[in-house]
């Protein structure tokens, strides 16, 4: 999980971008640059610890360019300023999610009487399929 100073420093590394987007608001949309595009290289950042680089450049790399780089775009809102602020929760979300750490599955076996339960099932079965059989 990213702290609150890291987020503040990814601030000043990313880059965005604006263009012409699709989404709500008619004429609007043909007119103004809404759709935001921000782009975040994983590699090159001093905000976060060679861990969650690593972290991060081994869960996200399908979603890298060749050059490391976080791609994000968005064209919901009408609003450039409000695509820009949901373009960065989508990458704080991101980047917190590949890096949870998720808890490891602890191997159980069934209990005693689970296994005596299961074999009595199956003997059952089994004696019912006989009957069924035709006498030699």
């Amino acid at each position: 999980m990213l702290v609150a100073s890291q987020i503040a420093g990814l601030k000043e590394e990313l880059n965005y971008t604006t263009a012409r987007g699709s989404g709500p608001g008619g004429q609007h949309v043909n007119k103004v640059e809404t759709k935001v595009v921000l782009r975040w290289s994983v590699a090159n950042s001093d905000h976060i610890s060679e861990k969650q680089r690593s972290q991060l450049l081994r869960k996200l790399s399908a979603k890298l360019t060749k050059d490391q780089e976080l791609i994000i775009a968005t064209d919901a809102c009408r609003s450039q300023l409000r695509n820009k602020e949901l373009a960065f929760k989508k990458l704080v979300t991101l980047i917190n999610k590949s890096l949870k750490e998720h808890k490891t599955r602890k191997a159980t076996k069934p209990s005693k009487s689970a296994v005596e339960k299961r074999i009595k099932q199956k003997k059952q079965l089994s004696d019912k399929k006989k009957w069924r059989q035709k006498p030699i």
